[in-house]
């Protein structure tokens, strides 16, 4: 019994290279996307089919092995991470990589867990289709680790998040059991839906093996526009208009003039899109599937008109080509890269609020903040369309490098009392992990008190991803 027997049977069984043990092999999957966490495993399982997953994880149950599942290890909250006293083994869904299947007229796909986005991006466009999510790790981040960190990104206003997309669910349970369910059936009262419950689980009630998901149209045509804007509530009022006009807007990112700055110096060959200066900004993306839809450029330049002419948006421009529309892009993604260097030491938030308290949340909670510690500059940017925001507090003159230790636990913690008070959540789209396990046991004890009475029922002996969540 133990994991020296566990791996010895797996290698029995499915050859040499279903268990890795080289500690060069296993290393470099040991430590967390940032760097924060690390963690020690004697060897890594690599399962290769979902019958071999079962396989293992009945094995892991037999032994008493705590597993971790791990696809690309680009998790934001440690959530990929093994424990630190090496108690349990990885298992890596990285060999199950195959597209199953792609139906182009259902506009469905089948990916398997270890599928990387980028490369569901390049087989579904193919087809003249598109995956509609998108984020900065897409070259690494794998399908099972965005279902079950139910992730974001710039789409979520028009598509919603990964729980939009997903049609259905294969998953291996903690007793080894397959859950079968890609039919993608549109109605299925046999009690609570289990894809539903796997989606956001971070792994601690199953492994995701493969999903059914949602494709739309590739994009025939997209148009970009840059807004300055007044304020916040001037952002939403910009977005209820054009949304009550069209449904073709799948972005709409704010950012304070602050964050922009940083950008422009920071960031290798940026400009600001708009001569002059002001206090907020607004990146807005349009797209049309099909030559039958508006131009989105014509369809941007047409609906901002008016609301220049009543001031609502104090200045705009339009992408002229692709290449300015990567540019501006660009700079909304490298915002807290160029924050970094900018500003130096920050507490990193990744919350939501609901949409039409976001304006007022990013004033009050900035000025509630450099109130309770003084020095610090607080401020926020992020997805308006789904109230999610990347909130950041930064030591400015207060601190040195080592303000965070001293201060940056009683910051956050404000701050998520602040979320909570606004009826928001402490984790918009990186999940809970390890980083907020503490906080979320805090802040909400009844949602921790249902997720584990679910995790007890379905994983009494708690070798799902210990550690991580609850």
């Amino acid at each position: 019994m133990g994991k020296a027997a566990l791996i010895d049977e797996v290698r029995r069984r499915f050859g040499a290279a279903a268990a890795l043990t080289d500690p060069a092999d296993v290393a470099p999957w040991l430590t967390d996307w940032r760097g924060r966490w690390r963690g020690a495993a004697d060897a890594i399982l690599q399962p290769s089919s979902t019958e071999e997953v079962a396989a293992m994880v009945a094995l892991a149950r037999e032994h008493g092995v705590p597993l971790v599942p791990q696809g690309g290890n680009t998790s934001m909250v440690g959530g990929a991470t093994p424990p630190a006293d090496g108690s349990a083994l990885i298992l890596s869904l990285r060999r199950m990589n195959r597209i199953r299947a792609v139906d182009r007229t259902a506009q469905r796909c089948v990916a398997e867990a270890g599928v990387i986005l980028e490369t569901l991006h390049d087989a579904v466009a193919a087809q003249g289709l598109r995956f509609p999510l998108t984020l900065g790790a897409r070259g690494s981040a794998t399908i099972g680790g965005l279902v079950s960190t139910n992730a974001g990104g710039t789409q979520v206003l028009r598509f919603g998040p990964m729980r939009g997309l997903v049609e259905g669910i294969e998953a291996v349970l903690p007793d080894g059991a397959i859950h079968s369910g890609l039919a993608g059936l549109k109605k299925d009262n046999r009690g609570p839906s289990l894809d539903q419950m796997l989606i956001g689980a971070e792994g601690t009630l199953g492994i995701v093996t493969a999903a059914r998901l949602r494709l739309v149209p590739a994009i025939h045509a997209r148009g970009v526009a840059w807004l300055g804007l007044a304020s916040p509530v001037a952002a939403l009022d910009v977005l209820r208009a054009l949304q009550s006009a069209t449904d073709a807007v799948e972005g709409f990112e704010i950012l304070p003039a602050e964050s922009l700055d940083a950008a422009v110096a920071h960031l290798p060959g940026a400009r600001p899109p708009l001569a002059g200066p002001h206090p907020w900004h607004a990146l807005v993306e349009a797209t049309a599937g099909s030559t039958g839809e508006e131009n989105p450029t014509a369809l941007l330049e047409r609906l901002l008109a008016p609301l220049l002419e009543r001031g609502l948006v104090g200045d705009a421009t339009i992408a002229a080509n692709e290449a300015q529309a990567d540019a501006f892009w660009r700079l909304r993604d490298g915002l807290s890269e160029a924050e970094k260097k900018a500003f130096g030491p920050a507490t990193q938030h990744d919350i939501s609020v609901p949409v039409d308290a976001m304006p007022a949340f990013l004033d009050e909670a900035s000025a509630a903040l450099e109130r309770a510690f003084p020095g610090v500059r607080a401020s926020g940017f992020g997805h308006l369309g789904d109230g999610n925001i990347h909130f950041h507090v930064r030591a400015m003159g207060r601190g040195d490098d080592g303000w965070l230790d001293r201060e940056g636990g009683a910051v956050s913690r404000m701050v998520h009392d602040l979320v909570t008070a606004a009826g928001g959540s402490i984790s918009a789209e990186h999940g809970i992990g390890q980083m907020k396990r503490a906080e979320l046991a805090r802040l909400s004890p009844g949602r921790v008190a249902a997720i584990r009475a679910i995790k007890s029922g379905l994983d009494p002996a708690g070798l799902m991803n210990p550690g991580k969540l609850v």
